[in-house]
């Protein structure tokens, strides 16, 4: 698959996940293989207002490479200026988000509400690539509901605007994260079109990314939820493409990583935020660990780096000391 300049086979990519693909989440997934990482989507009308927090997320980094920068939002014009924002902070191409399915996004015209009208969609992708120097993708759905699936008009209209690349998400933006992803449209869509297809959806261990490029001929596969707290998955997946297998993920490497990813996060922002905003990690981290609900229960009442380091260290110890070790 190529995008611009970047280049991959059998991409294994993070997707953008707003609240999770902060800088030091994308550095840690990269670490374990993740070969191209997403920002969290960022709204137009907040960098084109220099809203604090929109800024903040433009933040990138040379060891995180090749990222790109998601942006969503409805007008034309204020879209256009936060692409050109957000292509001047360097990433390696702009991507936008036609697929996010909550309310408070649809309701302004963006996200996935551009799914019920694809020539809308299209105006905008072609305004955005004109208007900017990097390579420019999209991310979507199969359509608005179960009755309404346009994807394969919208990926031609897509590719004619001049898109470089286009995910899908293969659900329906009423569907949200309930029920199974239909990964049948894909194989359909790459009939219809040139550009790279990359699947997305129900992509939550490597058996899943073998199946997902086995069964569908998708150019590159997008983990979004079960990256969560699981960097680890990206190594994974990419042992088991080579060699059909993977190695397990002992304890003491969860929590250990688990710290890195704080300490990355409490270098990136002011102490208290950064250790209330991690908070949603620790399921993640010590998930399938034994008897891991009182360190869990601890951690997150804790206030400071010192007092996690601590506990998540101790609990590290008693596993060792008992000899379990997690697949």
């Amino acid at each position: 698959m190529k995008i611009g300049h970047v280049e991959v086979d059998h991409g294994v990519l993070l997707a953008p996940m707003e609240d999770v693909t902060d800088l030091p989440f994308r550095q840690v997934c990269k670490r374990y293989g993740a070969d191209i990482v997403y920002t969290e989507f960022i709204s137009s009308d907040g960098l084109v207002r220099d809203a604090r927090r929109s800024m903040e997320k433009l933040q990138l980094a040379e060891n995180e490479r090749p990222v790109s920068i998601q942006i969503f939002g409805g007008d034309q014009d204020v879209m256009v200026e936060a692409a050109k924002r957000a292509a001047e902070a360097g990433p390696d191409f702009v991507d936008i988000n036609f697929g996010c399915w909550v309310k408070n996004v649809v309701v302004r015209n963006a996200g996935a509400a551009l799914l019920k009208d694809p020539p809308q969609m299209q105006k905008l992708t072609r305004a955005i690539v004109d208007a900017v120097d990097k390579p420019v993708t999209v991310k979507t759905r199969l359509g608005w509901s179960k009755d309404s699936i346009v994807i394969l008009d919208v990926a031609r209209m897509i590719q004619d605007a001049g898109a470089a690349a286009l995910t899908v998400h293969c659900r329906t933006r009423d569907m949200g994260h309930d029920g199974d992803a239909d990964w049948s449209w894909v194989p359909r869509i790459k009939q219809v079109v040139d550009i790279p297809v990359i699947l997305n959806g129900d992509v939550r261990t490597p058996e899943d990314v073998q199946r997902a490029f086995a069964e569908t001929g998708a150019d590159a596969v997008m983990i979004g939820r079960a990256a969560i707290g699981n960097p680890f998955v990206f190594r994974g997946a990419k042992q088991f493409l080579s060699t059909g297998t993977y190695d397990p993920i002992l304890p003491r490497e969860r929590i250990e990583t688990c710290l890195d990813h704080l300490k990355l996060e409490l270098k990136h922002k002011p102490e208290r935020r950064a250790i209330h905003e991690f908070r949603k990690h620790y399921g993640g981290y010590l998930k399938g660990l034994r008897n891991n609900s009182s360190c869990r229960q601890d951690v997150v009442r804790y206030e400071s780096y010192n007092a996690i380091e601590d506990r998540m260290l101790a609990f590290a110890d008693e596993l060792e000391n008992a000899d379990t070790a997690v697949t």
